[in-house]
């Protein structure tokens, strides 16, 4: 029988299952969003985040790194989102290179009923989970939030 190679790692098969059911979930639940409110889940995603944002916007690079997507797929995205009505494009008023993207009344509309869809949607999903189980992984997704914000360490 061979030895374990690097591909055993069980970190690997740890980091594969994260991969897994974060996928599945946002197939899931993103799918009952737009059949329910006709909303893209990561629509809903740039909602909420310009939502909590102050002054309800965020620069369209920071929406990008939050996202996960490039400057040109935010563009486009933020694009079709201001076709809609969600959302509106505001220059910086410090610094022209910079735009922001802004939450409008409509998308905070919208927005409100996502919200209402997805919370029921999302308790469905955890309810196998007691309290202490979901402040543990609460805690758990804080510190590796964290921990992928770090600068990876090169050998």
């Amino acid at each position: 029988m061979p030895s374990p190679g690097p591909i055993d790692d069980p970190l690997i098969t740890t980091f594969g299952r994260l991969l897994e059911a974060s996928s599945k979930l946002e197939q899931q639940l993103g799918a009952s969003m737009q059949a329910e409110t006709g909303l893209p889940h990561v629509w809903f995603e740039v909602l909420i985040r310009l939502a909590r944002s102050e002054g309800g916007g965020l620069t369209m690079g920071a929406l990008a790194g939050d996202i996960a997507l490039t400057t040109g797929g935010i563009t486009r995205l933020i694009d079709r989102m201001q076709t809609a009505g969600y959302v509106e494009r505001r220059p910086c008023p410090t610094d022209r290179r910079v735009t922001f993207a802004v939450i409008t009344d409509s998308g905070r509309d919208i927005l409100d009923r996502a919200s209402t869809a997805h919370a029921r949607n999302l308790r469905e999903t955890f309810a196998g989970f007691d309290e202490a189980a979901l402040s543990s992984l609460d805690a758990l997704l804080d510190r590796l939030r964290e921990a992928a914000s770090r600068p990876a360490r090169r050998p």
